[in-house]
């Protein structure tokens, strides 16, 4: 199938996109749900525009995304940064900051900001209310709803 329509679906992200590296996953991501939904392809259709619709929708997805994510220029982020410099020893160690990376993805955007303010840039919960313009309770119940989201997400990691 991938032989098939890959260039398909590749042209219907990448006209959404405008990104090679983003196209190429949005590419990945749709013949991952269409695997998942291959119990419902009717034969007799052509998969083309079915594909091309998932496509379409897997790229919107990821624009959304991105533009909810935070970008900073690598010149801007200082050379100690532990994002730049530290690796994980091993491959599971690897895995495992992947799985922690999805999880907080999967938060809702306001418990994201709330979790990478507090662990990444090591902000109190005073400092994040001051910093969002929110009340202190708000950051208070934010960070413990996605903290116990994360905590059954990731229970088997530890």
């Amino acid at each position: 199938m991938y032989g098939a329509y890959g260039r398909l679906v590749y042209a219907v992200a990448y006209k959404l996109l405008g990104d090679r590296s983003l196209s190429e996953e949005a590419t990945q991501q749709t013949f991952l749900k269409a695997w998942r939904a291959s119990a419902s392809i009717d034969p007799s259709r052509e998969l083309g525009p079915w594909l091309a619709t998932i496509a379409r929708r897997v790229a919107i997805d990821l624009h959304r995304r991105e533009a909810r994510r935070p970008t900073a220029p690598l010149d801007a982020i200082a050379p100690e940064d532990p994002a730049l410099v530290s690796m994980p020893a091993t491959v599971e160690a690897t895995y495992d900051v992947w799985e922690v990376r999805r999880a907080i993805c999967a938060l809702p955007a306001a418990d994201q900001e709330v979790v990478r303010l507090q662990h990444f840039e090591g902000l109190t919960h005073a400092e994040i209310a001051h910093r969002l313009r929110v009340p202190l309770g708000t950051v208070k119940s934010r960070s413990f709803r996605a903290h116990k989201r994360l905590a059954t997400d990731l229970g088997h990691l530890r």
